[in-house]
C-alpha cells in the first residue's frame, strides 16, 4: 500500500526532531507540498507531538495561520 505524503512528512518530522532548525525546515517544506486538509491533520498531529518537546514548540508558528 502506498504511503500518503502526510504520513511521509510525519515520519520525516519524527526523524529530524532532534534538531529544531532542521525540524522547522522540514515542516515548512511539508506545508508547501501538502493539501489544505492534510495541513490541518498535520497541525493536529504536531500539537500532540511537540507537547513534551519545548525546543520544537516555536516551529508551530509555521502551522498556525
Amino acid at each position: 500500500m502506498a504511503r500518503t505524503m502526510l504520513e511521509y512528512y510525519k515520519m520525516v518530522l519524527q526523524k529530524v526532531s532532534f534538531d529544531a532548525r532542521l525540524f522547522s525546515k522540514e515542516l515548512r517544506k511539508a506545508i508547501s507540498k501538502l493539501l489544505p486538509y492534510e495541513i490541518e491533520e498535520l497541525r493536529h498531529w504536531l500539537l500532540n507531538f511537540v507537547t513534551d518537546k519545548p525546543e520544537l514548540q516555536e516551529s508551530l508558528i509555521y502551522i498556525k495561520a
